[in-house]
């Protein structure tokens, strides 16, 4: 039976490249995405050409996950096609970098709703499916900013990744029982295969921006010039790409927790294998270890 994914945030970067490399391996996919008939109107021609070119199922679909109503739209869309969703792909993201006090109060909230927000109402959209058929596999694109190096000037970010990742840690044991899985994948700072840097947000207040300026002068560049330096020549997007289309091959089961593709290794993986470790103890020690293991529909 074929596999019907769904995934956010697919216009570009790791969601475009997932998509494709999800229909390549034979799956029907769904590449969500907003403004299909505006802004994003040649990425949806894109989807099409590739499809042609390759024999694949990559579907463009109108999706804001910023609005409920358009997700509902979307998922009531996929289960009217195909009756389900078999694989759930959080992706959609924004990034902002600045000196975090001269971003608004309105800015986060705005960031927030982007990274973490719209991934509990693409949830409530899809989940009830998943669940009343006692399978699915949801997965969570967090990064090793949430427990690895974080350098200045991307706080905002951080803390929304840190967000959806705590999200995911609770989704994944309440989702055991009913049968879905969860697979969180952790990605590095890929600066090539990516433009979350080149179209980040920046700070409204811009006051803020200048006073900071006499005292930390182009720390931005020095931090996306570091963090290049940090990838090997041959780091690139795909990687986590491909990392994702093996994990959705997997046997039902079989899947990882959590994954990390970090080719600067910036200790995220090592802080999380303890991080994890804790929350399998704890659990068990409350006597909830079998929250641990999804368990098949009966």
């Amino acid at each position: 039976m074929t596999t019907i994914v769904l995934i956010t945030g697919a216009s570009s970067g790791f969601g475009a490249l997932t998509a494709r490399a999800l229909a390549t391996a034979g799956h029907t996919v769904y590449a969500g995405m907003r403004e299909t008939t505006g802004r994003n109107a040649p990425q949806v021609q894109a989807a099409a050409d590739f499809s042609a070119e390759h024999e694949a199922d990559l579907r463009a679909i109108e999706l804001d996950v910023n609005s409920q109503d358009s997700v509902d739209a979307a998922v009531a869309q996929i289960h009217a096609e195909h009756g389900r969703i078999d694989v759930l792909i959080h992706n959609a993201g924004h990034m902002v970098t600045g000196p975090t006090e001269a971003f608004t109060p309105e800015q986060l909230a705005e960031l927030y709703n982007v990274n973490v927000l719209s991934t509990q109402r693409v949830n409530r959209a899809a989940l009830p499916n998943m669940r009343h058929r006692g399978n699915g596999l949801v997965m969570w694109v967090s990064s090793t900013s949430v427990l690895g190096g974080t350098p200045p000037y991307l706080a905002p970010y951080f803390a929304a990744k840190a967000g959806m990742d705590s999200l995911a840690v609770s989704y994944a044991a309440e989702l055991s029982r009913w049968g879905v899985e969860t697979s969180i994948v952790v990605p590095g700072s890929f600066t090539n295969g990516t433009n979350h840097f080149a179209h980040s947000g920046r700070p409204a207040d811009q006051e803020t921006v200048a006073e900071y300026e006499t005292r930390y002068a182009g720390l931005m560049e020095q931090v996306s010039q570091k963090l290049a330096e940090l990838s090997p020549p041959d780091a690139n997007a795909s990687m986590v790409s491909d990392e994702i289309a093996r994990i959705v091959a997997l046997p039902a089961g079989t899947r990882p927790y959590r994954v990390h593709i970090d080719p600067a290794n910036d200790g995220s993986e090592a802080v999380a294998a303890l991080s994890d470790a804790n929350q399998v103890a704890f659990l068990n020690r409350v006597g909830l270890g079998d929250l641990l293991t999804v368990t098949p529909r009966a």
